[in-house]
């Protein structure tokens, strides 16, 4: 059985997230290497409401505040060469990456 790399990429900006995802699809056609995914996971909302009155004078009025926290899971064969470029990435600010090496 050979051992598998599982991928996870998390981050606020979906095009950043999109453009790490891309150049992990072309290392694995570059080193021939079989890949699952990207696999968009649920979207993660977090949601903050704050007071607009700093001292609670006036109508009761709000500002909502939300970050929104998009995620992805890619599955690759752990071929030596492509973990090699994986490392060798750029990823950007904004952009968690995770690698875990399963048999």
């Amino acid at each position: 059985m050979a051992q598998k790399a599982r991928i996870s990429l998390a981050g606020t900006d979906p095009k950043k997230l999109e453009s790490v995802c891309q150049q992990i699809r072309t290392i694995s056609e570059k080193t021939g290497v079989a890949i699952k995914g990207p696999v968009p996971l649920p979207t993660k909302k977090l949601k903050v409401p704050v007071r607009k009155s700093p001292d609670g004078e006036g109508s009761e009025t709000w500002d909502r505040w939300e970050m929104r926290i998009h995620k992805r899971l890619i599955d690759i064969d752990a071929n030596e060469r492509a973990l090699h470029q994986l490392m060798r990435i750029q990823i950007p600010d904004g952009v968690n990456i995770e690698i875990i090496l399963k048999s």
